[in-house]
């Protein structure tokens, strides 16, 4: 990936991260509840992730095949563990959607906590 198509990914990335923080601190009525429930499941109420992620690929223009690769090059050495069978686009899209949220959760999770600990 060259360096300006990592300037988009990770600017793309740290707003999304602030974007969701905000979210999720607001419907969950703070930080410490916010940080629970993003724990417990990603997908629980107030949480929404997966949701979150489709806005994101969706405003992005992400939600085609191009867009898809545009993400997983950015993470092509996260693990992604996939099992599924389907067109190569739908492929694509979820393994691009899973390798996006799971590094949007942890980005998040550590915000947080840096902001607990440091107020």
């Amino acid at each position: 990936m060259d360096n300006f198509a990592r300037m988009q990914f990770d600017l793309l990335m740290a707003t999304a991260a602030e974007s969701f923080a905000e979210r999720i601190v607001q419907r969950c009525g703070g930080g410490d509840a916010a940080l629970e429930r993003l724990a417990a499941d990603p997908d629980g109420d107030g949480i929404w992730l997966s949701q979150f992620v489709d806005s994101v690929f969706a405003d992005n223009c992400l939600d085609d095949p191009a867009g898809s690769c545009f993400v997983l090059e950015a993470l092509s050495r996260r693990p992604v563990e996939i099992n599924l069978s389907g067109t190569v686009a739908d492929v694509l899209a979820t393994a691009a959607r899973m390798a996006f949220a799971d590094l949007l959760r942890n980005k998040v999770t550590e915000a947080m906590h840096k902001a607990q600990r440091y107020g």
